[in-house]
Parts: structure tokens; sequence; C-alpha cells
């Protein structure tokens, strides 16, 4: 009898513990005190220090801050288009999650998992300073200091076998400072390519959370373990230099690229040619260039009164987008007075070469690349080219590791850089207070071992923007050599004074193929207070 009295009070105080916790549980959930008092509002000048001290993280950031700027019209207009905003907002969300909800149906008992109430609430998010970055780069960066205390109203419902779930979320309340980047800027709307958020401190996150309708947030302990867990994870994922990416006009043609690699393409043999001439066989020749590039064709030797030309003549083209651009070959027969008569042509894509791999093609060619053209049956004769896709060597320097260096106070000094050639990528992007004597029709012009390149002119303007690039292939790397960059002055019609130089510079090519890249502004010889930004790059296979 005693081991029995002893077993039943141990199982009788098991499940009283677990029944008084439960009834004590959802009294301090439905009977908390309703009667919140107001908040007894007083003057600055009466707290003390401590509480004065307590408020600093509520002061708006254009108060504690000079870098940050007051916006309050920004405020007022998010505050005017908050409603459409809500339901935009909510209708992305509803579509977005959607398809991640419908993953779930029929797995854990799961019959349906829908929003049975989605809004933000009435109050926006209020913007409390906003800080610019200034920039060499192609870029807008903007730090706004963000705060949000909604009355937002989320209710989910989780719909089982047996019962249902409803899970709500309510109050929410943010406060963060990202910075927000626009990059690359681009001529087409919306004027950046993409845009990447990163987080400069540890945000503060709070809100209700209801399931079957008893706040959980309410029980002690949890609403902070929670608070605290939710902004760790955020701030883990995204905060500086964790960036969160997101594409916005990725893959579109108005975007611009960068060049990616090197086509090296050998232009082998053609047989079985079409006669073209009545007295005498073709002379044939073969243009090649990429799509997607307005640079002229590069071109073959002539193979004077030859059906079957053998050239083994090599080529360099640059690459942008290996996977939507083709080769394209089209060979001719060259006539010394009318115009060239066109043998065949033939594509290749890209997307079918492995870097690194040569690949030997054999190709019929074809009038066109009609394919319901009944003359591209006819024989027009063949040609084989070889094909090799070299893409330039990635920065693998990492953020972590510039850091380490610059901590551990390591002077590299000037890194090995090998001899094998490359591409040298010059972007001429703009000038400032420049100014002729006689006019200002602003044109530059880039001067590299004999080759000479020119911007487009921009007339009368004192600021120029040309924001254009200029490529020289090179065979061996520039070490010893300069950069000739002019800007000049070209007058209109028959004016005395036709070109007028407003100052030059000459650059040292050794800087970027030291440092891979480089990005500055340079004040122009011969000028009086004239400067002109110059970004280079040095890429290599």
């Amino acid at each position: 009898m005693g081991l029995v009295s002893t077993l039943l009070g141990v199982l009788g105080f098991g499940i009283g513990t677990s029944v008084g916790l439960l009834v004590g549980y959802f009294f301090y959930i439905y009977f908390q005190p309703s009667d919140v008092k107001d908040p007894i509002v007083r003057p600055l000048h009466e707290l003390d220090s401590k509480t004065l001290q307590s408020l600093i993280p509520e002061i708006p950031y254009w108060m504690k801050n000079p870098d940050y700027e007051r916006v309050d019209w920004l405020n007022k207009f998010i505050l005017d288009m908050w409603p459409c905003l809500d339901k935009a907002i909510c209708n992305t969300i509803q579509s977005t999650v959607k398809p991640i909800f419908d993953q779930y149906i029929g797995k854990y008992w799961i019959e349906s998992i829908e929003f049975d109430h989605l809004t933000l609430g009435s109050f926006p998010p209020t913007i409390h300073g906003v800080k610019v970055y200034e920039s060499q780069e192609k870029e807008l960066v903007v730090e706004p200091a963000m705060r949000w205390a909604g009355n937002t109203n989320v209710v989910l419902v989780l719909k089982l076998s047996i019962f249902k779930v409803t899970i709500q979320l309510l109050d929410l309340q943010i406060s963060l400072v990202p910075r927000v980047t626009l990059k690359p800027l681009v001529p087409s709307f919306p004027c950046f390519a993409n845009l990447s958020v990163s987080l400069m401190e540890k945000p503060n996150v709070d809100f209700g959370l209801k399931i079957f309708g008893g706040d959980i947030m309410a029980i002690p302990g949890l609403y902070r373990f929670i608070q605290d867990t939710i902004a760790t994870q955020v701030s883990n994922i995204y905060h500086w230099p964790n960036l969160l990416e997101i594409p916005i006009l990725e893959g579109s043609s108005a975007a611009v690229k960068k060049p990616v690699g090197i086509l090296n393409v050998n232009v082998v043999r053609a047989y079985n040619l079409r006669k073209m001439d009545i007295l005498g066989k073709s002379d044939p020749y073969v243009k090649l260039s990429l799509s997607g590039e307005g640079l002229p064709s590069k071109k073959t030797s002539i193979k004077m009164r030859n059906l079957n030309p053998e050239w083994n003549e090599q080529f360099k083209l640059i690459v942008k987008d290996p996977e939507t651009q083709v080769l394209q070959l089209h060979v001719y027969d060259w006539e010394k007075v009318k115009m060239h008569d066109k043998l065949g042509m033939q594509v290749i894509p890209l997307n079918v070469l492995i870097p690194h791999e040569t690949k030997e093609f054999t190709l019929d060619l074809q009038k066109n690349m009609n394919p319901n053209d009944l003359q591209n049956q006819r024989n027009r004769g063949k040609i084989v080219v070889q094909l090799t896709f070299d893409p330039f060597k990635e920065d693998t320097g990492s953020f972590s590791k510039v850091l380490d260096e610059k901590l551990s106070g390591i002077d590299r000094g000037i890194q090995d850089v090998s001899d094998n050639g490359g591409l040298l990528l010059v972007t001429i992007e703009a000038a400032e207070d420049i100014e002729g004597k006689h006019h200002t029709n602003a044109y530059a012009v880039v001067l590299f071992r004999g080759e000479k390149k020119k911007t487009k002119v921009i007339r009368r303007s004192r600021d120029p923007r040309w924001n254009e690039d200029f490529q020289f292939m090179l065979e061996e790397a520039p070490k010893d050599e300069k950069l000739h960059i002019e800007v000049l002055s070209k007058g209109r019609f028959f004016s005395f004074h036709s070109k007028e130089s407003l100052g030059y510079v000459d650059i040292n090519i050794s800087d970027v193929v030291n440092n891979g890249r480089i990005n500055q502004r340079y004040h122009l010889i011969n000028s009086r207070s004239g400067v002109i930004h110059i970004e280079m790059e040095w890429n290599t296979t």
C-alpha cells in the first residue's frame, strides 16, 4: 500500500502541476488588465539627465548627426501614397508566398494555408533622416534611417484534417538603418540595373503574435528571446558587408555589360566554294563579328582565284555575354569595282563552348539563317573554324581578406604582374570646369600605342558627361607605358578657331596593371581648373 500511495502521489503532483500551469497561462493571457493609462508628457528641460539619456535612441537622426538630412517632404509623400502602397505590397506578398504555401499542402495533415486578413495598417514607415554618399562609381548610395510603428494585422489560417490553427501577427514595430545602393547607373528607366541592400546596425523588431487568440509574446522570457533571435538572424544575413542583391534590369539590353572574356578565333579554311566569276574563280575572304556589338567586323586576307582557300589566321573578339552572343561568319567574293558577292554565312552560339577548351567546327555555308528559305538547300561549300573562349580571371579577394591585410599592416608593395596580354578597358566618364577661349564643344581623345579613339561631342557644356568605353586588346602587359587623354573643343561650321585644346593628362598604365582597376579624377594639364574622371580596368585570361 505504501508503494501504491507513493506512485499515486507522484502522478497527482505531475498532473496537478501541468493543469495548474495551463490554467495559469490562459488566465495570464486572457485576463490581463486592459486599462492602460495615458503617458505623462513633460517638456525636455524638466527631465533629469538619466531620462534624457534614455531618450537619445528616439531622437531623429537628422538632429543627432549633421550628415543626415531632414526629409519631411518624403514622409508626406509616403503618407499620402500609403493606402495604395499597402494594397500593392500586400498583393505582392500574397502572390510571392502562395507557391511556398502550396508546397506544404497535403503534408503534415495540412489541407490549406490562406490569409484570412492581411494589411500593413494605416500608419506608414517614417524616415528620420537620409544620408547620401559621394562616390566616383556609377552608383547612388543612400542610407535612410527608418522607423515603423504600425497597426499591422496579418491573420493566417492553417486548416488541418482535424482542426484549424489561427496565427495572428499584429502591431509590428521596426527600427533599422539600411544602406541602399543603386548600380550600375544606366541610360534606361529606372536608370539602374541592380539594387543592393545591407544593414548598418542591428535592427530592432517588435510584434505581437497570437495563436488560438492568445498572445504568446506575453509569456515572460519568451518575448525577449524571440525578439533578440529574429534581430540577430536578420543582422547575420544582411549586416554590412553582406548584401541583399535585387536585379532590376538583369538580362535587359539596356543594362551596361562589361567584357567577361576573349574569344580566340582561328579561321582555318573553306572548301568547295561557289564559282562567282565568269572567267575565273572566286576571290574569297571572311568577315567575322559577335552579335550585340557595334564594333567593326574583323576580316581575313583575300585568297585570289581559289575555291578551297586556307587562311589559318587568328583573331581575338571581346565577349560580354557568352550565354546569348553568337559568332557571325560571312564569306564574300572580293570584287575590285562592284559590290562584293556573298558566298555564304553561318553562326555559332558561344554557349556551346567550354572555357579554355578549343573546339573545331566544320559548317555548311548558307545564304541566310531562315530555315524555310529553299535556297539554303543549295551547296555553297563549307568553312572550318577553331574557337576557344577564355574568361577573364575573377578577383578572388574577399572583404575579410582585405580587412585582415589592413589590420596586420602588411605592405604588399607592387604585385607580381604576368607579362601575358589582356584587355585594357578605358571608360571616359566626364569632365568638370573646362572652358575654351572661343568655344566649349568638348570631346575626349584617347591615344595609346598609336591607336586613336574619340568620344562624341558635347556642345556648350563646361561639365560634359560622355560615359563611353574604349577597348585595347594587347598581346603583352603594358608595364612602362602611358595613356594620353586630351580634351578638345570643336568649332561649328566654318569657324576660324576650328579646334582648341582644353587640357590633357598622361596616365601610367602600370597603376591599373598592378591594381587591376582604378577609378580617379585627374586635373587636366594646361587647364585652369579642369578635371577629368576616368575608369580603367586590366583583364587577363
